[in-house]
C-alpha cells in the first residue's frame, strides 16, 4: 500500500512564499497523476494542482500563475512552490496519487497565511 508523506507546510506572510513536498513509500509511474488538495477550516476538501506524464499540469483558478507543481519520479516525489500568498490560502494541504482506481492520500502539512 503506498504511502503519501507530506511536508514543507508552516507560518508565512501575505505575499510569502512556501514549497510543498511530497515523498511517496514506493516509485510511482509517470502515467499516474499525482496531485494537491486543500481544505480549509470549515470548508470542503478541494482540488489545487495536479501533474502526470504527458499532459500539462493542471491549475484551479484560484492559485493558477501563482503556484507550481513538479514532480521528481527518480526521488518519489511531487513539490507545490506557492507564491505571492493569500490568507484565503490557509489550509491543510494533502498530496494524493491514484493507482489502478484507487485514491491514496497523505496526512496533510498545515499552511497558514497571515500578518
Amino acid at each position: 500500500q503506498v504511502q503519501l508523506v507530506e511536508s514543507g507546510g508552516g507560518w508565512v506572510q501575505p505575499g510569502g512564499s512556501l514549497r510543498l513536498s511530497c515523498v511517496a513509500s514506493e516509485y510511482i509511474i509517470s502515467s499516474n497523476p499525482m496531485a494537491w488538495y486543500r481544505q480549509a477550516p470549515g470548508k470542503q476538501r478541494e482540488f489545487v494542482a495536479s501533474k502526470m506524464a504527458g499532459r500539462d499540469p493542471r491549475y484551479s483558478d484560484s492559485v493558477n500563475g501563482r503556484f507550481a507543481i513538479s514532480r521528481d519520479n527518480a526521488k518519489k516525489s511531487v513539490y507545490l512552490q506557492m507564491n505571492s500568498l493569500k490568507p484565503e490560502d490557509t489550509a491543510v494541504y494533502y498530496c494524493k496519487t491514484k493507482i489502478d482506481g484507487y485514491d491514496y492520500w497523505g496526512q496533510g502539512t498545515q499552511v497558514t497565511v497571515s500578518s
